[in-house]
């Protein structure tokens, strides 16, 4: 390494540790359970996305096992030798679960936002984006090279002041998460409909915090609203309520084979592993089934988000299983998250720049799974907490 690179990585770390910005990896045994252990401690789990408690199931090992039968690995891309057969049966199967002409899988969120973004839109396009949309969003839309407009959270007079602005003859393409994952609120999605018909533009909805929580069968927040049939694009991971890993994105054929030969993440990445094809497939059914446990989530984040404010902590817009103790600043927010680690109760410390400056925060995401117990002793930790990093009065 040479001196300028040396003194460049000891000044950012510098900087990043007097910021609080520093980060770290955490060996960490069953990290997608309700009860995980760190150290050798059972703590309770409120920091992982396994919404519906899914990752674990019985019915989606023995899928992995079974998919593994027809090899570990892909090989190639899905354009360079082809797919497995089970590929093409999981794309018909989200089709007809999300009630489109065609579906897309990809190989995790961020590479289907990423390349959906820079395949759709380039220079002679404009893309406007809800403020707090996820980085894979922010990410692709940068790459895209489209004109980027940023519209205020969850603003339709700001998003429609920013349509009308738009040069007319452009293409024009509104995105937005469905459900916000630092805050747990959701984005008013009748009105964006509204205002894309109106203007004549795209609109592209992320459902990663959504799918498998929200929707008569679990499709997501826009099937609970009844809006599917006008959305032009719907993404959506596996890696969350689904309880596997990757992604999809489902819409018209049009869409579809357009993205097939235009988007750079699915050319020129490797295709999934037939053990995590044929566990997605078993996850489908256990979502479409699991009309028991997306009350229960509901019920339980309730429960917790009023047990949070009556300790007077700030829980923002939070309506969903994602339930945030916003505290300001970094120093709070990671006292808080210290506190909690010693009373067993698993909590990760939200910082910028994945939440705006001043407003650190740490975050809570429940799932189905979790027992009243587990929950209320979480709750009184969280009361013992506060009060030791000075939160709680």
């Amino acid at each position: 390494m040479t001196g300028d690179w040396e003194r460049w990585l000891g000044e950012t770390r510098a900087h990043r540790k007097q910021e609080q910005l520093e980060r770290q990896l955490l060996v960490t045994d069953a990290p997608a359970e309700p009860v995980a252990r760190r150290g050798g401690r059972p703590m309770v789990n409120l920091s992982t996305n396994n919404y519906l408690g899914l990752a674990g199931h019985p019915a989606l090992v023995e899928a992995a096992k079974r998919g593994a039968e027809r090899g570990a690995g892909a090989g190639s891309s899905r354009l360079v030798a082809g797919h497995d057969p089970a590929y093409a049966a999981l794309e018909e199967r989200l089709a007809d679960f999300k009630g489109t002409e065609a579906a897309l899988v990809f190989g995790s969120g961020y590479l289907a936002n990423v390349g959906l973004l820079a395949a759709l839109l380039d220079r002679e396009s404009v893309v406007l984006s809800d403020e707090l949309n996820h980085a894979s969003i922010v990410d692709g839309a940068r790459l895209s090279g489209a004109e980027k407009r940023v519209y205020r959270h969850s603003d339709l007079d700001h998003l429609e002041s920013l349509l009308r602005e738009a040069a007319s003859g452009r293409r024009k393409l509104v995105v937005t998460d469905t459900v916000f994952s630092m805050d747990g609120d959701v984005a008013p999605l009748a009105g964006i409909v509204e205002l894309t018909e109106r203007y004549g533009a795209a609109l592209v909805v992320d459902e990663a915090h959504g799918g498998g929580v929200f929707g008569p069968r679990g499709e997501g927040y826009a099937h609970e609203l009844g809006l599917a049939g006008r959305v032009d694009l719907d993404m959506g991971t596996f890696s969350k309520a689904f309880g596997v890993y990757g992604a999809y994105v489902a819409g018209s054929r049009a869409w579809i084979d357009h993205l097939v030969s235009t988007c750079r993440t699915l050319i020129y990445s490797t295709a999934l592993p037939p053990p995590v094809v044929s566990a997605i497939d078993a996850s489908l059914d256990l979502v479409r089934a699991a009309g028991e446990l997306r009350p229960a989530l509901r019920e339980k984040s309730e429960r917790f988000r009023g047990g949070l404010r009556e300790l007077g902590f700030d829980t923002g817009l939070s309506e969903t299983q994602i339930v945030p103790a916003v505290v300001g600043s970094n120093e709070s927010a990671l006292a808080l998250a210290r506190a909690l680690d010693e009373r067993g109760v698993l909590a990760v410390a939200i910082r910028p720049p994945t939440v705006p400056p001043g407003t650190a925060r740490v975050r809570f995401s429940l799932m189905a799974t979790h027992s009243d117990e587990e929950l209320g002793c979480a709750l009184a930790a969280i009361e013992e907490a506060g009060r030791e990093a000075g939160l709680v009065g």
